[in-house]
């Protein structure tokens, strides 16, 4: 199957992207045709400073050639490699109905955070439609928060198909349900926008302090604790053995073990899980060349794809091309 997701580039990459997205991009990509691509149009909804921009998208492609990505068997490339996906926004935003943007809860959540109610942020999810359905993908790993965009993105597949002709694949989302929202360090679900990240590739120290002030609640270190409610172990389970998650669930419903005890417990296991990637990354860091290759090699394919899926979808809309 065809599978699509791709990652902003606003800032360092953090643990609820990796358990949210990128670990299924690297299974996935051993039995299915992965097309994986760095955001770097969308990021442009919360991000304008030209430099960072630049530095964040390259980033991203050594945290995920780092993490496990193999561009042997997944094609990773850069959204603006592709300029067509912005000629299928445009022909999508033509059929898509105002009422189905406005009822989209990330829109909303970042308006009320007080992020700038602009035309990109509001179109933001005719951009993401746009992005899977010009590969005609299958499946789109997302996080629990996206699956919303991915049912818009079925919506105006269906009605463009039904309005021009047969033209894209309806696709399916794909979420893992233990771990589809990652808590951040205030309880909310961890975000860039809520500053409330744990970055994978920040230094052990810094990692260290993170989690160790991680919100919890007042409970004595003596009375039994909910581990279905606590954000420590929501974390803690992503990370240790299923063994030791067993036998710290069952500390937790007996009582006698402190949040900081837990606290420790996640803090290694969490250092040591992303420590082999960390030693890569260090290497890629050492060839960038080799990092921009495969980015070129990824939007050359890429693009070749889309051209295909363009070509169909201005032959059928009868936008003229002399």
């Amino acid at each position: 199957m065809r599978i699509l997701s791709g990652i902003q580039p606003s800032g360092a990459l953090h643990i609820g992207n990796y358990f949210g997205a990128i670990r299924q991009y690297i299974r996935l990509q051993e039995e299915n045709d992965g097309f994986y691509f760095i955001a770097n149009y969308h990021a442009l909804t919360s991000l304008h400073d030209r430099e960072r921009l630049r530095q964040y998208t390259l980033d991203v492609a050594l945290d995920f050639l780092a993490l496990g990505l193999d561009p042997k068997r997944a094609t990773l490339f850069v959204q603006s490699d592709v300029p067509e996906v912005c000629e299928l926004t445009w022909l999508l935003s033509c059929i898509t109905p105002m009422g189905l943007l406005e009822r989209c809860h990330a829109y909303k959540d970042k308006v009320q955070q007080g992020i700038s109610a602009d035309h990109g942020l509001f179109a933001y999810p005719v951009l993401m439609a746009a992005d899977i359905l010009i590969y005609q993908s299958d499946l789109v790993p997302v996080g629990q928060d996206q699956k919303q965009h991915i049912e818009v993105t079925r919506d105006i597949a269906v009605k463009f198909n039904l309005e021009f002709g047969e033209t894209f694949k309806v696709p399916e989302p794909f979420i893992l349900d233990n771990t589809a929202i990652v808590p951040g360090v205030d309880g909310r679900k961890m975000s860039k926008s809520y500053g409330n990240t744990i970055e994978i590739f920040e230094d052990e120290k810094s990692m260290r302090k993170k989690i160790m002030s991680i919100v919890t609640d007042s409970t004595p270190v003596e009375d039994p604790k909910d581990p279905d409610t606590c954000n420590v172990f929501a974390l803690y389970q992503l990370f240790a053995p299923e063994d030791k998650m067993a036998e710290m669930r069952a500390a937790y419903l007996k009582g006698g073990i402190g949040y900081g005890t837990v606290k420790k417990e996640l803090a290694g296991y969490a250092t040591s899980y992303f420590a082999p990637a960390r030693e890569k990354r260090l290497a890629l860091e050492k060839d960038l060349d080799y990092v921009k290759d495969v980015l070129r090699e990824g939007g050359k394919r890429a693009r070749g794809e889309a051209l295909k899926t363009i070509a169909r979808a201005v032959e059928l809309t009868g936008i003229y091309k002399s």
